[in-house]
């Protein structure tokens, strides 16, 4: 049975995330949908973090938290809400993310008709990330704007904020949905936070030059004032070798993280196989996604570097296939993450 706004969420989940429309419909129910509204939520308090101005922006990511915890009389704020959220975002705003903006309180709606059990989670989650937020905000002006962060502690606490806290939220909800996951939680939950660190360093990585050109960089200066660099010099083609050389440190920083990220997906039982497919897809995207950065000057070019299709779709075949076995899916990984621009090993 559809419960309210259900529709809307799941339509609007692949116009803001091409990776999780692949995975999150892996999950079982409830949790496919209580990830869905989970996302969506996040991806609200990113859009705001983003796209709204500094002297409305920490106002606003507090009341996105205070609606998320459902107290009586949300439905009149959360439309109060959008009413002051919508006409601040920026006129380059994609138009996806507006919509689901003005969306919130269908996105409420649908968390409200969730167990029970799911809301704490959430309302956690979006706490903190917005708490978080506010707070980089408040301690490197404008959330990271041009000027970088200043070392690779400070990333790393962006990337808690941002993205560990979600593994932490994730990690809860499968542990209050499976019983066969709970006997493992003291194996995920102390790796929850480097599950969602190394996929969010990794977009950062990613996406540095797309940052730079909207006047962001999450990047720790120290590292890059170790290469004679700076963001404002960061891009500039006399700059390639030095600014290669930083991405290759960090590359690596990366990497680290995401091996942690394998040990957490393999901590989840065999018998859950939705469980684990929804962590390994992205996972191994992302082994792939910085097989590709590395050593490749391209990431500083205007076009974005992306894995290919083929690659996608093979990946996802491979780790279908693998998902019952811990050792198969580990050589999996040691492919994925071992070929130079990521694709060819993959087999």
């Amino acid at each position: 049975m559809t419960v309210p706004g259900e529709s809307f969420c799941r339509t609007q989940l692949p116009r803001v995330s091409r990776t999780f429309a692949l995975n999150i419909p892996l999950l079982p129910e409830p949790l496919d949908l209580a990830v869905t509204v989970a996302y969506l939520l996040c991806r609200i308090a990113d859009t705001l973090e983003d796209e709204a101005p500094g002297a409305l922006q920490g106002e606003l990511l507090t009341a996105l938290a205070e609606l998320v915890t459902l107290r009586p009389g949300w439905e009149g704020r959360a439309r109060s809400f959008v009413q002051r959220a919508g006409p601040s975002l920026r006129g380059e705003t994609p138009s996806a993310e507006a919509e689901l903006v003005a969306g919130t309180p269908t996105v409420l709606e649908a968390l409200a008709s969730l167990p029970t059990w799911v809301q704490p989670h959430i309302a956690r989650c979006v706490r903190t990330m917005t708490d978080g937020m506010v707070r980089m905000q408040r301690e490197h002006g404008s959330a990271g704007r041009i000027r970088g962060l200043p070392d690779l502690e400070a990333t790393f606490t962006y990337c808690y904020y941002v993205a560990g806290v979600v593994g932490e939220m994730l990690t809860e909800l499968f542990i209050d949905y499976s019983p066969r996951v709970a006997p493992h939680a003291s194996t995920l939950i102390p790796r929850a936070p480097a599950f969602g660190r190394a996929l969010q360093l990794t977009n950062i990585l990613k996406d540095v030059r797309e940052d730079l050109d909207r006047g962001y960089c999450w990047l720790p200066r120290d590292r890059m004032a170790a290469h004679g660099l700076e963001p404002a010099t960061l891009a500039q083609p006399g700059q390639r070798a030095r600014a290669v050389a930083m991405m290759e440190e960090l590359v690596a920083v990366a990497r680290r993280e995401l091996d942690a990220a394998m040990e957490y997906s393999l901590a989840l039982p065999v018998e859950e196989p939705g469980l684990r497919l929804f962590c390994l897809y992205p996972l191994f995207f992302a082994a792939l996604t910085l097989n590709a950065l590395e050593g490749n000057p391209a990431v500083f070019d205007p076009a974005p570097v992306k894995i290919s299709r083929d690659a996608v779709r093979t990946v996802m075949l491979l780790t279908q296939e693998r998902v019952g076995s811990d050792g198969a899916l580990r050589a999996l990984y040691a492919d994925c993450s071992r070929t130079p621009r990521g694709e060819e090993a993959v087999r």
